[in-house]
């Protein structure tokens, strides 16, 4: 089995590579180049999603689904003043990007650094009203690290409206075995798909595992397409959001029963329920009210197979998040130990 350690470095290795929803290419790049090193083909979709497969020794088609694409945003218009205005790519607060680092993704594939801050960051200057300051789209901007003092001069960097901008993941691992990082939603999903298909390659299952990675679920169309046509079932991994009011932990894997979408299957959620007592996994029950998933999207698409989702423990979502290695481990586990039950 593969050692955690292994896990962590290609998870890290893929949160430092920028995928703000449709800007994924060079994440997928770096995961096509990790399955060509352990010897899987992968094909990509048209709509650039990713899929591999690992056959079964005998009956059956599970699909796993989980995405690569981010947070982010789009520069939405230059100021007067040479900053930026923004666009949201997915859905976060405003509240949790404030004095991020940046990168601005030119079309001339410059990249120009900044930092988000608001209209009246310095608490010298505005006093109360920094306080006081709603955190919305109007306030909040980007400002370049480069000696800029009016729109012309942003512009001759190549900075236009539609550029990309990704937000700094900034991750690194705790002596105590946390993982913080921007993006673990759901790039942490991804590197427990690669840790899967080496156990399984040493060691076959029952049934054949599909792994697929989408990169438009953060705008709630991922897997609206590209789920292989023989799957029986699909069993959706992205973060478990951890909080006040959730069962969900740091270090286990979560089984997510219903979301805004609605409940997912109760048979397939009663397997995996089984599945984990059988083998001692750490498996809490949970429901998000403000959550979707591929899953979902996968079934409003006409998606004729049952789904159910679950995932790693993940606190602070779509923010500054953390989590623990145990819960990548809880989740590989789950999945590794369902598709040889």
């Amino acid at each position: 089995m593969t050692h955690p350690a292994d896990t962590t470095d290609f998870l890290l290795r893929l949160l430092d590579t920028p995928s703000p929803t449709g800007m994924t290419e060079q994440a997928v790049q770096l995961i096509e180049e990790e399955l060509r090193q352990i010897g899987v083909p992968a094909e990509r979709t048209k709509k650039g999603a990713l899929t591999w497969e690992i056959p079964g020794t005998g009956q059956g088609h599970v699909t796993f689904s989980g995405h690569v694409d981010t947070l982010g945003a789009m520069v939405k218009g230059i100021k007067p003043n040479g900053r930026l205005l923004l666009f949201m790519l997915g859905g976060y607060d405003w509240a949790t990007i404030e004095g991020e680092d940046v990168k601005v993704h030119t079309q001339s594939g410059r990249i120009v650094t900044g930092t988000v801050v608001n209209v009246r960051q310095s608490t010298h200057v505005h006093g109360p009203a920094l306080r006081d300051l709603k955190r919305e789209q109007g306030v909040m901007e980007v400002r370049l690290d480069e000696p800029v003092t009016c729109a012309a001069d942003t512009r001759d960097l190549g900075v236009s409206v539609g550029d990309f901008v990704s937000l700094d993941a900034r991750p690194r691992v705790t002596p105590g075995g946390y993982i913080k990082s921007r993006h673990l939603d759901n790039k942490a999903a991804v590197a427990i798909f690669i840790d899967a298909t080496r156990d399984l390659l040493q060691r076959p299952a029952q049934r054949t595992a599909a792994f697929h990675i989408t990169t438009y679920e953060e705008v709630g169309h991922g897997a609206a397409t590209g789920i292989p046509a023989h799957t029986d079932e699909l069993i959706a991994v992205d973060m478990a959001a951890v909080g006040e009011g959730q069962t969900s932990s740091e270090h286990g894997v979560t089984l997510c029963v219903a979301d805004s979408s609605g409940p997912y299957d109760h048979a397939l959620g009663n397997r995996l329920r089984q599945t984990a007592a059988a083998n001692g996994i750490d498996l809490r029950v949970d429901i998000y009210p403000y959550y979707g998933s591929d899953g979902s999207a996968a079934w409003r698409a006409g998606g004729d197979y049952p789904v159910a989702l679950i995932g790693p423990g993940v606190d602070a979502s779509h923010a500054y998040e953390r989590m623990h290695v145990d819960s990548l481990t809880a989740t590989r586990n789950l999945i590794l130990a369902y598709l040889r039950r």
